[in-house]
């Protein structure tokens, strides 16, 4: 009897944050090991379904380089990388395209739809939803580099997400992009989740990541403030792949969207830790004070 009662109390623990997020949109950037790892796969898959079951609107945005370099290397084409961003040219593009598109998206779907829930796979380019424009990458030299066909995000028509939303569809978002000559861009997930979370004025933005969060002195920061991010780069304290993300995250915030959280998507039910719970889990971002 005693595990049951337990039960009933972390419901109830959980009430309050259903009560405030009912109605609400949240955007996640799925990635990483959670996207990999099969248990974790379906239970990231039960949790889209449970939010959406209490009135909660994911919005899911998905990324897959481990996937592409996979099948590029099966192929036997090389990939090249520039500070970590991968030069694309056109046959590059079509398998990341394919891989985005026809293969991870469809996945990720199919595993919602499987255990009762109504996901619909989308890329950018749907009801043209990501506008892209050609990113120059900028060396160390201040010099712009032309890295093929990877791109940023001009603009973000939401239109086809709110239509979803009303028929209580989950949309699940390759980050693929197009211009307005319809020459096809790879983005980075992490930023067309932040844009796409700013067009809806989202809730939550959360990143699902392979660390804990950030860690300032090796010690998990629970909350940052966008204004002392910056000031945490500038002392070295935040580096390397950490600082795009929560870049990232700061201009989602200041964009409009509630709070940012960056969270280790290792952890199984990690995003329902985050949003349910009184701890949480990871680190937030949130507006200045």
């Amino acid at each position: 009897m005693k595990k049951y009662i337990e039960k009933v109390n972390t419901l109830l623990e959980s009430l309050p944050y259903i009560r405030e997020f009912s109605g609400k949109t949240i955007v996640i950037k799925y990635g990483g090991h959670a996207m990999v790892d099969d248990s974790l796969q379906v239970s990231f898959a039960r949790d889209m379904v449970l939010l959406k079951l209490v009135g909660i609107n994911p919005v899911i945005v998905h990324g897959g380089g481990p996937q592409i370099s996979e099948l590029l290397k099966q192929i036997g084409k090389k990939s090249d990388f520039v500070d970590g961003l991968r030069i694309t040219d056109g046959e590059t593009m079509s398998v990341v395209e394919m891989v985005l598109v026809g293969k991870i998206n469809k996945e990720i779907v199919s595993n919602i739809n499987i255990i009762g829930g109504k996901a619909v796979g989308l890329s950018g380019k749907d009801g043209n939803l990501i506008t892209a424009q050609k990113l120059y990458h900028i060396n160390s030299d201040n010099q712009a580099v032309d890295i093929g066909q990877v791109g940023s995000v001009k603009s973000i028509d939401s239109t086809i997400l709110e239509t979803l939303d009303r028929d209580r569809f989950i949309p699940v978002i390759a980050p693929i992009g197009v211009d307005e000559k319809g020459i096809t861009y790879n983005i980075n997930a992490d930023l067309a989740a932040g844009r796409i979370a700013e067009s809806l004025k989202a809730e939550k933005l959360i990143l699902l990541t392979d660390v804990e969060g950030v860690l300032l002195d090796d010690r998990l920061a629970s909350s940052l403030e966008m204004k002392k991010v910056k000031s945490h780069i500038e002392k070295g304290q935040i580096t390397g792949g950490m600082i795009p993300k929560v870049n990232c995250c700061c201009e989602a915030v200041g964009g409009g969207v509630g709070k940012a959280h960056i969270i280790d998507g290792r952890v199984e039910h990690a995003v329902l830790l985050e949003i349910f719970t009184d701890a949480g889990i990871g680190t937030e971002i949130v507006g200045n004070h």
